[in-house]
């Protein structure tokens, strides 16, 4: 059973739309924006390496990739040790834009935090990092424990 009724995702759904709706003219998608946030994350990314982060396949990156540079968010260079690869960076209009979102995104969850008592705030945000933490560690793990959990869970023999 799902005791947390996606809750979260729900809520990062709610604030996304707020932040698309306050920042129309960035003219970015959910996932061009994410794309994006990695590339920023990792200057000189390859394409490849960028597809298997965000996992998705190779055609929709590379639309992606052709529409964030159409819209001057990010710039390739010819990978000087594989000349079938372009590296991925940022240009400063995606910095700008980075930091806008960041904005406004606090401001939504400022605005949500307000009429919660401190001391619930305080073991909310302490519980809400622990999760941050343990998920941010099993995707860079691979979600490999999760995997197992789910095939224990399920009954599945893993390959």
């Amino acid at each position: 059973m799902d005791l947390s009724k996606r809750y979260i995702s729900k809520i990062c759904r709610v604030a996304h739309r707020y932040a698309n709706s306050s920042l129309k003219g960035i003219d970015l998608g959910a996932s061009e924006y994410e794309c994006l946030h990695y590339i920023r994350k990792n200057k000189g990314i390859s394409q490849e390496k960028l597809r298997n982060i965000i996992n998705i396949d190779k055609s929709a990156v590379s639309r992606m990739i052709t529409n964030l540079e159409r819209k001057g968010y990010i710039y390739q260079i010819q990978d000087e040790n594989d000349k079938r690869s372009k590296r991925l960076f940022a240009t400063d209009k995606a910095d700008e834009i980075k930091n806008a979102t960041s904005s406004v995104e606090s401001f939504f969850y400022e605005w949500l935090l307000e009429g919660i008592h401190e001391d619930e705030k305080k073991v909310f945000i302490k519980v809400l990092n622990e999760l941050y933490v343990k998920s941010k560690k099993e995707r860079i793990e691979n979600f490999v424990n999760i995997k197992k959990s789910e095939a224990d869970y399920y009954g599945k023999v893993e390959d």
